[in-house]
């Protein structure tokens, strides 16, 4: 079979050819960039060959219209407040996320075990996070790869030092691999934690998968001799060889889970570390209504939807470009109750996606990739000069809504693209409603 047969209706050859001279390491990204580069973010971001497709989801929530109102009753009430007319630097950001008080409605998202996630970096992100008072998330599996002392510890000190007090706090996850490490319990009695846990400032979270691989455990690509090590310790599951090198895949198992498991699993956390708040992670299933809900009627202080078109350390391809629902298709179908922590990560660095998913639900959005990049433009102030930008376009997004809280937002500031044609329509319908 020729090229030119190949190539007709646009086939992908060069993908085909990879394919050929790779096998099974062409089914994820070049395994020589994990933990330098960074993957998932679509529009041909992050490093790739010429076989690489870029990330096809389709974005619904940048598609979405901020169309603020012409007359504005809460304008008018802060109004009166004052005794003056009312600006944007008068829009309050303080939220409660997840149990816990944020100067912003942002949290620091999850940066997992790869080398940049788990280094010299992660430990600058958390010392900015605490200057910033705003939440951290700590991801899964540190401990079995990197150990307790010189990773999740450190990025917890370096958070506690820097944070005032009374704002803040530190989410650590727990993977079936970190169950069997015990990190929960590492964390929860040992001293160093003392101060954020008395202070009601540590959580631990519940991770049911990731948007850049729904229904996967965390994937590595490790060395001959690392694999040897791990398949010693029983820790992980390795898989096919990636490349002429003895690189091995490394498989985290992504655990099994029921409504029943998760609620007595919500239950276990409760009662055996009382003074943590609780937080569950799920990827962007096709139920995530019934699970979202599930989780709140156990008792989660926080539920976390990681969107499919976010970034990832490593995912295979294939669930990068066509796994998961978006991010706005995810809030869609989720009915938060009154009160409830609803938390959303996916592609967020600008004001004006943090103000869509707000308004379609969210208390509060994830900084993953652009905290990264932040903090590798900047170790020292990367991470607060992008939070200062992102404040300022807020509150001029929110203010220019009538509002002065992101509490106040709602699905009626968002105007499709489709709705041009319906002037009478208010709705908007990103997705089905539970």
């Amino acid at each position: 079979m020729n090229a030119t047969s190949l190539t007709a209706g646009g086939f992908p050859e060069e993908g085909v050819r990879a394919r050929a001279r790779r096998g099974a390491a062409e089914v994820f990204p070049p395994a020589g960039a994990y933990g330098t580069g960074l993957f998932g973010a679509g529009h041909g971001s992050g490093p790739a060959t010429a076989a690489t497709a870029a990330a096809t989801v389709p974005d619904e929530l940048d598609a979405l219209r901020l169309v603020p109102p012409v007359f504005m009753p809460r304008r008018l009430e802060k109004l009166i407040e004052l005794g003056r007319e009312p600006g944007h630097g008068d829009v309050d950001l303080r939220t409660g996320v997840g149990g816990f008080a944020s100067e912003l409605p942002l949290y620091l998202s999850a940066f997992g075990s790869t080398r940049a996630g788990s280094g010299d970096l992660a430990v600058a992100a958390a010392r900015q996070a605490g200057r910033l008072g705003i939440p951290m998330v700590v991801g899964e599996n540190m401990v079995p790869v990197h150990g307790y002392r010189s990773v999740l510890l450190a990025r917890v000190e370096a958070y506690t030092e820097a944070a005032a007090e009374g704002v803040g706090g530190v989410v650590v996850q727990q993977s079936t691999e970190d169950a069997d490490s015990e990190v929960w319990n590492l964390l929860y009695s040992d001293p160093a934690s003392r101060a954020l846990r008395d202070s009601g400032r540590l959580g631990f979270e519940l991770k049911i998968g990731q948007g850049a691989k729904p229904g996967l455990g965390g994937m590595t690509v490790v060395g001959a001799a690392e694999a040897e090590r791990l398949a010693a310790a029983c820790r992980f599951t390795l898989g096919e060889e990636l490349g002429a090198d003895g690189g091995r895949l490394r498989c985290a198992t992504p655990g099994t889970f029921t409504e029943e498991i998760v609620r007595q699993q919500l239950r276990f956390m409760r009662n055996n570390f009382p003074l943590a708040r609780t937080w569950v992670k799920f990827h962007p299933g096709r139920d995530i209504g019934a699970a979202t809900g599930t989780a709140w009627a156990a008792g989660a202080d926080a539920v976390t939807v990681d969107g499919a078109e976010g970034g990832t350390g490593w995912a295979p391809r294939v669930f990068l470009d066509g796994v998961g629902l978006p991010l706005a298709a995810c809030l869609g179908l989720i009915d938060r109750p009154e009160g409830a922590s609803l938390l959303a990560s996916g592609r967020m660095w600008e004001g004006g996606r943090a103000v869509r998913a707000l308004a379609l639900g969210a208390t509060a959005v994830g900084l993953g990739r652009a905290a990264l990049l932040a903090v590798d433009e900047d170790p020292e102030h990367g991470l607060e000069r992008l939070t200062e930008a992102l404040a300022l376009e807020l509150r001029l997004l929110i203010s220019a809504l009538g509002q002065y809280r992101p509490s106040a937002l709602s699905r009626a500031d968002l105007w499709p693209p489709a709705a041009a044609a319906d002037a009478g329509s208010t709705a908007v319908p990103v997705g089905p409603r539970r």
